[in-house]
């Protein structure tokens, strides 16, 4: 991929990424041809930000897990009312980190099904 299309993606999508995954990133991207790109650049990445405040207001009810894929977590949270309280304050520190690594496992499922 070229230079340009490369810088692009990572002023776009940077803070949704851990800053030690960019490097990572971009020598991935800088190995994919401009046809791959285009799919990869389609792909839709939660923002961490969003993601801590559904967790702020809807936490209790396992939202925030749905969103990630991790249904075991939300039904858990969801029937427990997450897990009276405490899971769903757990989740306010750490839903940021858990959503960039969703993030980074989205983009490496991208790259290796194309």
């Amino acid at each position: 991929m070229e230079q340009s299309k490369i810088d692009i993606f990572l002023a776009t999508n940077s803070q949704k990424f851990h800053h030690y995954q960019l490097e990572e990133i971009r020598s991935q991207l800088s190995r994919l041809d401009d046809s791959k790109a285009t799919i990869l650049f389609s792909v839709d990445f939660k923002d961490p930000t969003t993601l801590l405040i559904i967790s702020i207001l809807a936490g209790p009810l396992g939202i925030d897990r749905f969103m990630l894929n991790d249904t075991g977590m939300g039904v858990l949270k969801l029937l427990t009312c997450g897990g009276l309280g405490i899971w769903t304050i757990v989740d306010w520190f750490l839903i940021q980190n858990k959503t960039k690594d969703y993030n980074f496992q989205l983009f490496m499922q991208t790259l290796a099904s194309y």
